[in-house]
C-alpha cells in the first residue's frame, strides 16, 4: 500500500491543521485538545512545513520548565527536523521511518509542497486492512472461490 492510498482512505483526506510558528504553546495545546488530535504542522503559510508540535513536546517541555512554557512560542519546542514521505512511498518504508526515528507523524510532500499528513495509527490500519483483504483472498484460493 503507498502513502497516496492511505491519505485517499482518511476522513478528512489531506486536511492538514497548521499552527504560525509565533502562535503560543497554550493556543497550540488548545487547537490539539479541541480537535481531538496528536500533533499540529508549523508553517507559516499551510504548504511549507517548517517544525512538527506534538503532544509529546509540550508535555516534556511543561516537565522541564512547568506552566510558564505554555506562554512560550511554538517554534521555540518545535520539533524542526522534520521528516516526511512522498505519496509513492510504501506503507513499510513509512512504519520503518516512523519506529526508527521515534515519531508519530509525517507530512506528505509533492513538488515541494505539504499535501497531507500520516500518523502511525494511519499507517498500522491500512497495513491491517491490506493483510485482512490478503486474507480473504488467500481463504477463497483454498476453499476454491
Amino acid at each position: 500500500m503507498l502513502v497516496k492510498q492511505i491519505l485517499a482512505a482518511k476522513p478528512g483526506g489531506n486536511e492538514v491543521l497548521t499552527i504560525a510558528p509565533g502562535a503560543t504553546v497554550a493556543e497550540a495545546a488548545a487547537l490539539l485538545a479541541a480537535r481531538r488530535i496528536g500533533s499540529l504542522v508549523v508553517s507559516e503559510d499551510g504548504t511549507t512545513p517548517l517544525g512538527i508540535l506534538s503532544e509529546r513536546d509540550i508535555v516534556r517541555e511543561v516537565g522541564r520548565q512547568g506552566s510558564v512554557c505554555l506562554e512560550r512560542t511554538v517554534a521555540e519546542i518545535m520539533t524542526r527536523n522534520v521528516s516526511t514521505t512522498r505519496p509513492d512511498e510504501d506503507a513499510d518504508s513509512v512504519l520503518r521511518k516512523m519506529t526508527e526515528g521515534r515519531f508519530r507523524h509525517l507530512p506528505v510532500m509533492e513538488e515541494g509542497r505539504m499535501i497531507g499528513l500520516i500518523s502511525i495509527g494511519d499507517v498500522v490500519k491500512a497495513r491491517i486492512d491490506e493483510l485482512a483483504m490478503e486474507k480473504q483472498a488467500l481463504e477463497g484460493m483454498i476453499m476454491g472461490h
